[in-house]
C-alpha cells in the first residue's frame, strides 16, 4: 500500500487494517484524512488478497471529529464552498458503506461527532466499555447531517432523535443498548473479541460475502417487495451455478472445507 500523511495501513494474514494516525489530534479528521481513507476504501475493495478491513485509532482515541482548524477554516468558506466539501464529507462515508468488503470497525476512546459517520458506515462495531461516544455537533449550532443515514440506520429514528437533540455522552455500554455498536468489551478482551469475527469472517466465502453486502444494500435501500422477488431470485440461482458456490455446496455434501479456507 502507499504511503499516507494521515492514516497507516497494514495487511497481515488477509486483513488490512487501516489505522487513523493523528494521535496528538485525537485523530480528528481533516480534508487530507478524508482524501486518503476514500482512497484506501476504494482501493481495498478491489485486492484480491484481502478478506476484510477493520478501521481503528492510534493513541488514546478512534477519532474526536472534525479537526478544530479545519472547522476554522471551513467556516470561513462560501456556501459554494461548503457545499462542495460537504459533498466530499459524505462521499467517503459512502465509499466505506458500500465497500465490496466486509469492514468493522474497533473504537476506544473519544468517538465525537463525524467519527460516529466512520463508525456507523462500517458493517459491524465493537468498542470498548470505557469509550465515550457523542454526536455533540448540535452543542455548536450545527447537525450531523453527512453522517446521519448511517447512524440513523444504525439506531433508529427515535434513538437518534435522542441522541442527535440532546448532544449528550454515552458510554460503550450504552453505545451497545443504543445500537450504535454491535458489541461493548472490557479493553483488555476486545481484540480477543476481533480475532473471534475476523475468523467467522475468513470461513465465509469471499464472494458470498460481497454478494451479501450487494443484497442487503438493495434490499434495504433500492426495492419495493415486489421487486425484491424477481432481485432475490435471480441473483439466488446465479450464485449457485458460480464456481465459489458450487465449491462450498460441494463441500459441504462431501464433509469437507472449502478452497477458500486457508490454513
Amino acid at each position: 500500500m502507499s504511503e499516507y500523511q494521515t492514516i497507516e495501513t497494514n495487511v497481515s494474514e488477509r486483513v488490512l487494517t487501516i489505522r487513523l494516525n493523528r494521535p496528538e489530534k485525537h485523530n480528528a479528521f481533516n480534508e487530507t484524512m478524508l482524501q486518503e481513507l476514500t482512497a484506501v476504501f476504494s482501493r481495498a475493495g478491489q485486492m484480491e488478497d484481502v478478506v476484510c478491513i477493520v478501521l481503528r485509532g492510534n493513541g488514546k482515541s478512534f477519532c474526536a471529529g472534525v479537526d478544530l482548524n479545519w472547522m476554522k477554516d471551513v467556516a470561513a468558506n462560501t456556501y459554494e464552498k461548503n457545499y462542495q466539501e460537504s459533498l466530499y464529507l459524505a462521499g467517503c462515508f459512502y465509499t466505506i458503506y458500500t465497500c465490496p468488503k466486509p469492514t468493522v470497525a474497533v473504537a476506544h476512546g473519544s468517538v465525537l461527532g463525524g467519527a460516529n459517520g466512520l463508525l456507523s458506515a462500517c458493517d459491524m462495531a465493537y468498542c470498548t466499555d470505557d469509550a465515550v461516544f457523542s454526536l455533540s455537533e448540535v452543542k455548536i449550532g450545527i447537525v450531523p447531517a453527512c453522517i446521519s443515514p448511517y447512524v440513523i440506520k444504525r439506531i433508529g429514528e427515535y434513538g437518534a432523535r435522542e441522541l442527535m437533540l440532546t448532544g449528550r455522552r454515552i458510554s460503550g455500554k450504552e453505545a451497545e443498548v443504543y445500537r450504535l455498536v454491535n458489541r461493548s468489551y472490557p479493553a483488555s478482551e476486545l481484540n480477543v473479541a476481533l480475532e473471534a469475527v475476523i475468523g467467522q469472517l475468513k470461513s465465509s466465502g469471499p464472494a458470498a460475502m460481497s454478494h451479501c453486502k450487494t443484497l442487503i444494500d438493495n434490499v434495504s435501500n433500492n426495492l419495493s417487495m415486489k421487486e425484491a422477488i424477481e432481485f432475490t431470485a435471480r441473483m439466488i440461482a446465479e450464485i449457485r451455478a458460480s464456481e465459489e458456490g458450487q465449491e462450498g455446496m460441494a463441500a459441504f455434501l462431501e464433509k469437507r472445507k472449502p478452497g477458500w479456507i486457508m490454513e
